[in-house]
């Protein structure tokens, strides 16, 4: 066969679950040989699609599609400046797509083109959380049930305590509106809730938690050493990207495995905590460092320091998406633990073919490349939506703005 080209870049937004999900389908010279992409960053979708429509598009176009490094390398570079989530999504959703391509044109799996199977299902982790310990609780029973065994806990979602009325937030008059939280009520609260799941249930079920970079350094610190009691699999994002080094502090204090990353977009915000070993799980979201070319290398790098992969994998994410998470999780060594929310009817109805969830493991059907087929005339009849950003406003009780 002579070379295969780009044709065309198409990009697909739509919203089975109701969150905005940006697609990328990559067609070329071939008609019947074409891939999709994940390039989901439901907060900026339309700076996304702006980003592949005005700029990638263009220059993808009559790119031979078996040279995926070498047209990533160019997409990485051709705005020059670089490393933001906007832009590293965009690339994502045609690297998949170059990836999915691939896997077709070879009859085979993503995860052959890796290097083959490592394990036959990925284990994956579920959120149990509630307004109260009990709700939790039910959650939790509710996971166990369907055979999970890793469960992260999280009450009011990261902590917060939403009620204005209540004595610990004590708030100045005019203050504006927010997500008001209190930092020390969260770290109470969640001590109590850890102390009643264990228990109740037994050491047996891996819990986890995510902090959600809500907590200042001593704060972190002293809840990190806490949770020790708990015995968790992992305690997640106690930290912002910006304060990587602080792990340092972490690491040498507390004896709780430590996950970190969902935020990452550059090297350097990752690179030092894997190499010192400050972390123990990286915790990256695929399409948010550019797509699986970027992914395989940050994967073989940890794995040389003993530090395991936890993929993001919210419901901001596509089918595709997990699909590529899935198939990486499946070919490397180091391995950790997946999050996986699972899809509903709509989702499973535009994207034929999504990885299945079957007694705490996700399976993938073995079809060539991701294996998933998407049905453009369901995408359609779930178009974007307005989104609540609400929570992206968090204030503390004395109404300073925070980040998320």
């Amino acid at each position: 066969m002579s070379a295969v080209l780009i044709r065309d870049v198409k990009v697909i937004v739509t919203a089975p679950h109701g969150i905005n999900l940006v697609l990328v389908k990559v067609e070329t010279s071939e008609p019947n040989i074409y891939g999709y992409g994940c390039a989901t960053f439901t907060w900026r979708y339309k700076a996304v699609v702006t980003a592949i429509e005005e700029y990638l598009k263009p220059m993808v176009i009559g790119r031979n599609v078996s040279n995926i490094e070498d047209i990533w390398q160019t997409m990485k570079g051709s705005s020059y400046w670089r490393n933001g989530p906007v832009l590293n999504n965009a690339i994502s959703g045609i690297d998949e797509a170059l990836w999915d391509i691939k896997g077709r044109m070879a009859g085979m799996p993503v995860y052959d083109l890796l290097g083959g199977k490592t394990r036959e299902g990925v284990a994956v982790y579920r959120h149990a959380d509630g307004k109260c310990i009990e709700e939790v609780e039910e959650n939790i029973h509710r996971f166990r049930e369907e055979g999970f065994r890793y469960i992260r806990v999280q009450m009011n979602t990261y902590g917060g305590n939403f009620d204005k009325s209540s004595a610990s937030m004590w708030m100045p008059e005019g203050h504006p509106d927010g997500s008001y939280f209190n930092p020390r009520q969260y770290m109470r609260s969640t001590l109590e809730l850890f102390a009643r799941v264990r228990q109740d249930f037994s050491e047996e079920l891996e819990l986890l938690h995510d902090i959600h970079e809500r907590l200042a350094l001593p704060d972190a610190l002293a809840f990190a050493k806490e949770m020790e009691a708990f015995h968790l699999f992992f305690l997640e994002d106690a930290l912002p990207p910006s304060q990587g080094e602080y792990f340092r502090v972490l690491r040498e204090n507390t004896t709780t495995p430590l996950a970190m990353g969902e935020l990452f977009v550059n090297n350097n915000e990752w690179r030092a905590l894997v190499q010192n070993q400050w972390i123990d799980f990286v915790r990256t979201h695929l399409s948010f460092i550019g797509g699986l070319t970027p992914a395989r290398k940050m994967a073989a790098f940890a794995e040389i320091y003993g530090v395991r992969t936890a993929w993001h994998g919210p419901g901001d994410l596509t089918p595709v998406g997990m699909a590529a998470q899935i198939h990486l999780d499946t070919a490397i060594h180091n391995f950790g633990i997946q999050e996986f929310q699972g899809f509903n009817e709509a989702e499973m109805e535009v994207f034929r073919g999504a990885p299945e969830l079957k007694d705490g493991y996700a399976y993938l059907n073995d079809r060539p490349g991701f294996g998933i087929e998407v049905d453009e005339a369901a995408a359609a009849k779930y178009p974007p939506v307005e989104m609540d950003f609400s929570w992206l406003y968090p204030r503390l009780q004395d109404g300073t703005a925070v980040r998320p």
